[in-house]
């Protein structure tokens, strides 16, 4: 599935290409997508309108127009592709944004996990964004903010890591890389952090997202950028995947959990599981 740093690529390739450009029609082959496409929403303010710029939130892109935005999450498959309007579709093309100057915005998902959403007024305040936790890569992002919103909450760190209201779109990968670099447990409770623990992380998820962002994303599966390439960071990944591989600091086999029902890896050797002592009451 498409994490952070992947939705980011696509969206500095699209900036590059697509502010300012006037949307001619809207075409929608398919609109029975993860949440339904709100095809006559679209039909109607899109037509006229120019795209002001491309930005996202998490793991959404967002198109913003002057009278609201359109937000796309790619799912597991999403692929977003700038083609020439005249192209014919493939089978798993569902919908075109097809611009005056003869170009289109295609959203391409084989599974249809994805999601292609109309926001009126304010994208941000829409609910699917209104949430959502602080960006890991703006400079305000450190472990205060990071164990503020923590505050309260008894789960391991890795399941903490992916809940948005927590931090916004790290992922699983890059929770399990990111707690690889800050040397803390996967089931770690946030409740035993220290302060300096939390400023590690925050650092390390920082680093690890914008290591990712410079790489061009991680190429698991179907995921491309805006020009149909691949991402490179999976070469760079420690611990992900690695499962009996050699850690990359110390020699341990990786090892490899299911919480939640999802994989979390780590170095038992540099990622210790402290137990906190308990206190002796007379």
């Amino acid at each position: 599935m498409p994490e952070l740093p992947e939705v980011e690529t696509v969206r500095r390739g699209l900036a590059a290409r697509l502010p300012g450009k006037e949307v001619a029609s809207v075409v929608v082959r398919r609109g029975d997508l993860r949440l339904p496409v709100p095809e006559a929403a679209l039909r109607e303010a899109l037509p006229g309108s120019r795209l002001r710029q491309v930005e996202r939130r998490a793991k959404y892109l967002m198109l913003r127009f002057d009278h609201g935005g359109v937000l796309i999450h790619l799912g597991m498959t999403g692929v977003l592709r700038v083609v020439d309007a005249a192209a014919p579709p493939q089978r798993h093309d569902h919908l075109d944004l097809i611009f005056t100057h003869g170009e289109a915005l295609r959203f391409t998902d084989p599974r249809r996990f994805g999601a292609v959403l109309w926001a009126a007024g304010e994208p941000l305040e829409h609910p699917a964004l209104a949430g959502l936790g602080p960006e890991p890569l703006e400079p305000s992002f450190n472990g205060a903010e990071l164990s503020r919103r923590a505050t309260g909450r008894r789960r391991g760190l890795r399941d903490l890591l992916l809940e948005g209201r927590v931090v916004a779109g790290v992922g699983n990968i890059y929770a399990s890389e990111s707690l690889f670099r800050a040397r803390l447990h996967p089931v770690a409770s946030c409740e035993t952090l220290t302060p300096r623990q939390w400023n590690g992380l925050a650092e390390a998820i920082r680093e690890v997202l914008g290591e990712a962002v410079a790489a061009g994303g991680t190429t698991l599966r179907d995921y491309q950028n805006a020009e149909g390439k691949p991402g490179y960071f999976q070469q760079a990944l420690r611990v992900y995947g690695r499962e009996g591989e050699p850690c990359p600091r110390c020699g341990t086999a990786i090892q490899r959990l299911v919480l939640a029902g999802r994989g979390a890896w780590y170095c038992p050797d540099c990622q210790p599981l402290k137990v906190p002592r308990r206190i002796a009451r007379p």
